[in-house]
């Protein structure tokens, strides 16, 4: 893997320069957001993304895990996710940085889509944090609670994610890192809450009708800023800071 920008030379990258570079500055919240797309724009291939990846992007995807306090999900990208369980690398690196053995995971969800069976609660290592709102029915809730998780409630009929953000901070889990899906980040560009974007441009032309790595509510161009660029092969792995969003009388500035 080689660092491309910024710098005048490319020049092969070693671990310790992929920690900085993928680190999490000291600020009381960053949230990074983590995808994966074709060339074309395509966040899937036959309605999975690991299609898309390939060993460079799973180094910096591990990487942002590796180094948050929280991983943060949408309840549609937890089916099949059981929570994160370090293996030896990741339980060192950990350990260097001064961070818990295993960061949580708090998944998203209304209610329904998310039953206290799912195995990103039963099999988790650290108590998953569920992240509703109001609305969600009280005997789910609790069910949630007896399965090992922590409740979050954020927001009436909806989730209201700057509120969640506010919670997880206030919980020590500041450093958050976001691994989808598309709604989940549209939601968060909408809100104003996301700080970087860390996008691997995976070269393949995929076509057909797959999403896009946003999709949902609609929000004004977001500036981005380039804050650097490393290859592997014909892989691109980029780090984008936002510009942030203001919601002004209803409407984003």
């Amino acid at each position: 893997m080689h660092h491309i920008w910024p710098g005048e030379h490319a020049r092969v990258v070693d671990e310790p320069e992929l920690e900085r570079l993928y680190s999490y500055p000291a600020e009381p919240t960053w949230l990074a957001v983590n995808f994966v797309s074709s060339a074309d724009g395509a966040v899937a291939i036959r309605g999975r993304s690991a299609g898309l990846s390939n060993p460079a992007d799973r180094v910096v995807f591990q990487l942002g895990s590796d180094l948050a306090d929280v991983v943060l999900r949408g309840a549609g990208t937890v089916k099949k996710f059981h929570g994160v369980h370090p293996d030896e690398q990741t339980a060192e690196r950990r350990r260097r940085h001064g961070l818990a053995p295993v960061p949580p995971t708090a998944v998203v969800t209304t209610g329904l889509s998310l039953p206290p069976t799912a195995p990103v609660i039963t099999e988790a290592v650290t108590p998953t944090i569920v992240i509703t709102c109001g609305a969600a029915p009280q005997d789910l809730r609790k069910a949630w609670e007896a399965a090992g998780a922590r409740v979050f409630v954020a927001g009436d009929q909806a989730v209201d994610l700057a509120a969640a953000v506010a919670m997880l901070t206030e919980d020590g889990l500041g450093r958050i890192d976001c691994e989808g899906g598309p709604r989940l980040f549209a939601s968060l560009l909408s809100a104003g809450l996301v700080d970087e974007l860390r996008l691997t441009l995976s070269p393949l032309l995929v076509s057909g009708d797959a999403s896009r790595i946003t999709a949902g509510l609609p929000v004004d161009p977001a500036e981005l800023e380039l804050a650097s660029v490393l290859a592997d092969g014909s892989t691109l792995l980029l780090r984008y800071l936002t510009t942030q969003l203001q919601q002004v009388d209803g409407e984003l500035r």
